[in-house]
């Protein structure tokens, strides 16, 4: 397998991989769907107020682990490894398969193996940054060599399609990274962050118990007060991660945000003083995936041939909880 010795100092992304249902609604799929409950937008409002322009919805039935499975499929592809090389799995979700076991252990069987530590990882649209955060830390300390690391979501299955402020903003997705332990820098720092004071701006609030939900199942988003946090959080996040890999936002070739919002992406952007051409942008297609957001647009542009090998990568996450983080990464 030519894998690096256990205890090696440096974890790199070797491969990437992604996937999105097949089913993809554009604005006017949303504005129809709507209107048939009375509810009434348009693709102009949505535009003007996030940059999106579609987002995909699973089918009925499909859960994350299988999201993930082709996501990972394709990374161990990209990585020219198999599944049987992983020593670690990680997913991101909020949205698991079931209340236990993890999606995780789900993806490990999907994937025809065993034994490996495997666990799921919540901290809402941050996830996957805090997952790969983990995952260094793992590989580092030598306890993993080769990881996968998944941010998968079926966000549609927790939306309020009553509510026209939050259902056209999210959809369903799966993004997925091997990292490798290697002789060579490839993730520089990392910066990890949770202000639970927060907690009701984003959230989710409800649970089961005895067979029955209790609280509301549903979505529910403050959006000023989460546009107002996210801007802030981000920035200093960024400027955080560079201070500790003694870089500055000249040595940054790509931007990856956590993909919610154009206007918030554009602002963080700018903050750093990043020409918008070195800001990677899925979200007029994919909507906010959450978790997968991230490496679903680290894949597209890789894939695309815009990132490439040497190449300094930012990636940052805000979300529910509140959580934020930023990971910079030598690709």
């Amino acid at each position: 397998m030519n894998l690096q010795p256990s205890g090696a100092r440096y974890s790199r992304i070797t491969g990437t991989g992604s996937h999105l249902p097949p089913r993809r609604l554009s604005n006017a799929d949303m504005v129809d769907m709507l209107a048939q409950r009375d509810i009434e937008t348009s693709n102009e409002w949505i535009v003007e107020r996030t940059g999106i322009q579609a987002r995909h919805f699973a089918a009925e039935g499909v859960n994350s682990s299988d999201l993930a499975l082709i996501a990972s499929q394709a990374a161990l592809a990209s990585a020219g490894r198999t599944a049987a090389d992983v020593d670690l799995i990680i997913v991101a979700t909020s949205t698991p398969d079931m209340v236990f076991p993890s999606t995780a252990c789900i993806l490990q069987h999907k994937l025809g193996v065993h034994g490996c530590p495997a666990f799921d990882l919540q901290a809402v649209c941050s996830g996957f940054v805090y997952a790969l955060s983990v995952a260094d830390a793992m590989v580092r300390g030598g306890s993993a060599r080769c990881a996968l690391i998944v941010g998968a979501e079926v966000f549609s299955r927790i939306l309020d399609f009553n509510d026209r402020t939050t259902c056209v903003l999210f959809g369903d997705g799966a993004g997925a990274v091997i990292l490798e332990a290697s002789d060579e820098p490839g993730i520089l720092a990392t910066d990890l962050h949770a202000d639970g004071r927060h907690v009701g701006v984003l959230c989710t609030p409800g649970t089961v118990s005895g067979g029955h939900v209790l609280g509301d199942p549903l979505l529910k988003m403050d959006g000023p007060a989460v546009f107002k946090l996210a801007v802030g959080v981000l920035d200093s996040a960024a400027r955080a991660v560079l201070a500790k890999a003694g870089r500055t936002e000249a040595d940054v070739d790509w931007l990856i945000p956590h993909q919610a919002n154009i206007r918030i992406m554009h602002s963080t952007a700018r903050k750093l003083k990043l020409p918008l051409e070195k800001l990677i942008a899925t979200v007029h297609e994919h909507g906010n995936t959450s978790a997968a957001s991230v490496p679903l647009a680290l894949d597209e542009a890789v894939r695309s041939g815009r990132v490439k090998r040497g190449d300094t990568v930012l990636l940052e996450g805000v979300g529910g909880g509140f959580t934020w983080g930023a990971a910079l990464l030598d690709f």
